[in-house]
């Protein structure tokens, strides 16, 4: 588990105070992938530095399964951060080092004897899949390889949390895939908790189960997948499941109003349910349907006849759980 606590990190430059984290506070369960999103700027890069504390905060707590990390001894702090693995965007690896010999080395640090460490490496190199690459070098492996090479180098200590700084950033869609469904599997396996920093919704769509909107510094908007997209008035919504081009309303024509929904619901004939219920016209103007992590979700903009009884589809709408916005008239 992760547990960040009113994190504040204020830098000093010539005689100005530039606050990059402000009172940011977080938890993340054991065994859950977590997103923090946000543009350049936001205080991202910060806060990873801040939480394998390479930065000491200005204030506020950060602690890994129950350990502070924030006032410890210079011993504790090393212990403490073997138990958190790191995954960058380039991988960083040692070009002079083999695939193994990279793998190796977190544990070649910590004087691991010679026979361990081999058995470790074969165990980590068979986990992400790269037994026949062992003597390869970082230039000989492409671009997704060489992430997953740094993604067994960081699991290589046995961490409870791998801490992810925009692992995908650098590679094309199809890799991308790739190495979020091999960090969905290593979290499955080992239960290890795992914190994504990316700019990339198709991340947090695709591996995250809870998200944090980053912005100057400050937590927005934070929950479950679920609760993010079922939330009409929030941004995180309309972002991971937006609606395609402007979706305009008809002229004439009665109330508009957006449908959020989830689950079961999203495979329901819900609009077709609305018309013979209330015995009016929907005329459906722009929706999605996709899935985000293992749940399916629905975004639906529609437009009722002039003469419907809105109150009481609305009604009916809220009370099987579909989140409802009716959209002011043109």
């Amino acid at each position: 588990m992760i547990t960040i606590s009113d994190l504040r990190k204020v830098y000093r430059q010539g005689n100005n105070d530039v606050v990059a984290l402000d009172g940011v506070s977080l938890e993340v369960p054991t065994g859950k992938i977590h997103g923090i999103v946000g543009h350049s700027g936001a205080g991202k890069s910060t806060l990873v530095r801040c939480l394998t504390l390479l930065d000491q905060p200005t204030s506020g707590t950060v602690a890994v399964n129950g350990k502070e990390l924030t006032n410890v001894s210079d011993d504790e702090l090393r212990n403490a951060r073997r138990r958190i693995g790191m995954v960058f965007q380039h991988a960083n690896l040692f070009d002079s080092r083999t695939t193994e010999q990279n793998i190796a080395y977190p544990l070649e640090l910590v004087g691991t004897p010679k026979k361990d460490v081999a058995k470790k490496v074969s165990e980590l190199l068979e986990l992400v899949g790269l037994t026949q690459f062992a003597k390869g070098y970082p230039s000989q492996l492409s671009g997704g390889q060489r992430q997953r090479v740094g993604i067994a180098r960081a699991l290589a200590t046995d961490p409870d949390v791998l801490l992810c700084d925009e692992p995908t950033s650098a590679l094309d869609p199809q890799t991308t895939n790739e190495i979020l469904e091999l960090v969905k599997e290593l979290r499955n396996r080992l239960n290890i908790t795992v914190l994504i920093i990316t700019h990339e919704m198709h991340v947090v769509k695709q591996a995250c189960d809870s998200v944090s909107l980053l912005e100057a510094g400050k937590i927005v908007e934070h929950g479950d997948i679920e609760a993010v997209i079922t939330n009409p008035s929030g941004r995180l919504a309309s972002t991971l499941l937006p609606l395609p081009g402007d979706a305009p309303q008809v002229d004439g024509a009665g109330p508009v109003v957006d449908l959020l929904y989830t689950g079961d619901q999203a495979t329901e004939p819900v609009i077709s349910g609305i018309a013979r219920k209330f015995n009016t016209d929907v005329n459906v103007l722009a929706g999605s349907v996709e899935h985000l992590g293992d749940q399916q979700f629905a975004h639906l903009r529609v437009q009722f006849a002039p003469d419907a009884d809105l109150g009481a589809i609305v009604e009916y709408l809220k009370s099987a759980g579909i989140a409802v916005t009716v959209k002011e008239a043109k």
